[in-house]
């Protein structure tokens, strides 16, 4: 597809799209996290213009304005991955796909359902959804997950969020585009729909390996993910795997070290074969 995608529907729901760079580049799907927008991948993206690269950047299910459904179960990972495989399927093809944070667990999920439109992978903080959940029992994973917990509890929950995000080293740009974009907006409780549909998870592709080639980038100063996740990752890809440890960088990588992730996704998706 050659026109440029602005928005998009599916499953009844609108989705803003930041579509940029040569129209007809290889196209990269960045899936952004909590509780930012497609504007946490602007730097990066301008990098991967230069290297040729078309990005596609949705704002995703509950946080684009057109797209906010109400109920917890209207969040599940399978929906946000359709609404994801929606838009690939836009563009003609398979994409190399890039999440971060809850984008990366999107990442992970589209990857393993619909590998038919993934050329490669490349997933940034969070690990292999089962590699996560093995590490909340054989590491500190759980003690760090514990907000999880706090969010699931109405208003509180929203409240709790708003105190967290302050001290949780984001930068202050990217926190005050995420304060008027989804703290201080109704976007912030269908935000935390994500995190609230965790009960009425489909567990059938939990396990499920990848075989697309894959990147996983963790940091060392990631508060919210242990280094165990990131280790335990590996044993899910059935295809050419590199895991990337950043020093000395903390959660907020696409934000933080854009040049470096870039170069990453770059090098990823130079390993794609058709």
């Amino acid at each position: 597809m050659a026109d440029r995608i602005s928005q998009y529907t599916h499953d009844g729901l609108t989705f803003d799209v930041v579509d940029s760079g040569p129209i007809d580049g290889d196209v990269v799907v960045l899936l952004h996290g909590f509780p930012q927008t497609a504007a946490s991948w602007s730097a990066v993206s301008e990098l991967l213009h230069g290297k040729g690269f078309r990005t596609l950047a949705p704002t995703q299910r509950g946080y684009s304005a057109g797209a906010r459904p109400t109920g917890r179960r209207q969040y599940t990972t399978d929906k946000l991955t359709a609404d994801i495989a929606a838009l690939i399927e836009l563009t003609g093809g398979p994409a190399h796909v890039v999440g971060h944070d809850w984008g990366a667990m999107v990442a992970w999920s589209i990857a393993a359902a619909r590998p038919d439109l993934v050329r490669t992978l490349t997933t940034v903080s969070v690990p292999h959804p089962a590699a996560f959940f093995k590490s909340m029992v054989t590491s500190g994973q759980a003690l760090r997950s514990f907000y999880m917990g706090i969010f699931q509890l109405p208003k509180a929950g929203e409240a709790f969020a708003r105190f967290m995000m302050t001290r949780a080293g984001m930068p202050r740009e990217a926190l005050a585009i995420s304060k008027a974009e989804v703290m201080d907006t109704p976007a912030l409780t269908t935000a935390l729909n994500w995190y609230r549909a965790l009960p009425f998870e489909p567990r059938d592709q939990l396990g499920a390996k990848i075989t697309r080639p894959t990147t996983h980038v963790w940091s060392d100063g990631d508060v919210a993910l242990d280094r165990k996740g990131a280790l335990l990752t590996e044993r899910y890809v059935d295809a050419p795997y590199k895991l990337e440890v950043i020093e000395g960088a903390n959660h907020w990588l696409p934000d933080r070290r854009p040049e470096l992730l870039a170069d990453i996704i770059a090098e990823r998706a130079a390993t794609a074969v058709d």
